[in-house]
């Protein structure tokens, strides 16, 4: 995330051929035979942030990641949600008129009616250099690995209070759809932690844009803040990520610097889709942060609309963020790793 890019965080791998019709990196990138008991066990030990994930038609699982290991966007598989492997494949050859060739960060993917598949992403825009757009491209097949063809106009810029990152796509009840996303206010603060650490601190509100069921970018109305950064979130809150458990809507996000010791997983709750989303005791509740399971920096956490799964990064190597997967309990307005 800003201001840093982890395209020179990139991990090197040797190539080789599998059945699944395009080529693997080799098993050191897969997660280790020996999975955890309880809590959260490494999926990909690669440098993978932000990871966001989609389920195929034939119940298998794909997960997209920040640009790293010579990708635009990465991907990877896993037959089962327990082991994964990563794909030797770029999930985004050709971009968009209004976007750099650099900085592509916290990917997500939905799947549509058509049975055609919905990228969402950050990426860096030729005219405000430093500060991103919420792109949207289509899979050119019905194959969630893409590749994905980038629509010509970004979803979200909102340029001067610094930007668009992190979408995240939701499918509510009724069968509207939405796309939760932040605006990156901590790109144009003062100096300090994370460049927003002197006062006065710019917002960095999470917000809500409707959007087309049918193709999963087309706008519809325009996007409501559903949150913001308070004393307890330090520099800004960031990764939104959007579910619905029985009547409750969870909306998950990081707080701090994801360089920092600060960063983690909290959560809050509504009624509404639009909010207001109530931060728990008042500064939100953490669901995972460092220190937990030996987890440095963990953050950039998606959840299934299942309710029951999620990946997250952290730090597992100096500049490295693996991926590390967890099956959840959501009962109460409560969440918790099992």
């Amino acid at each position: 995330m800003w201001p840093f890019s982890s395209s020179s965080w990139t991990a090197s791998a040797t190539a080789t051929t599998a059945t699944l019709g395009f080529t693997l990196v080799s098993c050191v990138l897969s997660s280790p035979v020996e999975i955890r008991a309880a809590g959260p066990w490494l999926a990909l030990d690669t440098d993978f942030p932000d990871p966001g994930f989609v389920q195929a038609d034939d119940g298998s699982w794909y997960a997209f990641g920040t640009n790293g290991n010579n990708k635009t966007i990465q991907v990877a598989h896993s037959p089962d949600f327990r082991s994964w492997t990563l794909l030797d494949k770029e999930v985004l050859p050709t971009l968009a008129g209004w976007e750099t060739s650099i900085d592509h960060w916290a990917p997500d993917v939905i799947r549509r009616p058509d049975g055609h598949y919905t990228l969402y992403y950050s990426g860096e825009a030729q005219s405000d250099l430093r500060h991103h757009c919420v792109g949207t491209a289509v899979s050119s097949t019905t194959d969630p690995s893409g590749p994905y063809i980038p629509n010509p106009t970004p979803l979200s810029c909102r340029l001067p209070s610094g930007g668009s990152i992190d979408p995240s796509g939701f499918l509510d009840r009724d069968g509207s759809r939405y796309v939760v996303f932040k605006v990156d206010g901590n790109s144009i603060g003062h100096g300090g932690d994370c460049n927003n650490g002197i006062a006065p601190l710019q917002p960095t509100p999470i917000m809500l844009q409707k959007v087309s069921s049918d193709d999963g970018f087309t706008p519809l109305g325009d996007a409501i803040q559903i949150l913001d950064r308070d004393d307890s979130d330090g520099p800004l809150v960031e990764a939104p990520n959007l579910i619905l458990v029985g009547d409750t809507y969870y909306l998950f996000y990081s707080t701090h610097c994801y360089t920092d010791a600060g960063y983690d997983v909290r959560w809050a709750t509504s009624q509404s889709v639009t909010g207001p989303f109530v931060k728990g005791d008042g500064t939100g509740r953490q669901l995972v942060k460092s220190g937990d399971w030996g987890l440095t920096s963990p953050g950039g956490g998606t959840v299934c609309g299942c309710g029951d799964k999620m990946l997250f990064h952290a730090f597992c190597r100096d500049g490295v963020r693996c991926t590390y997967a967890a099956d959840l309990r959501i009962q109460g307005g409560m969440v918790e790793f099992v």
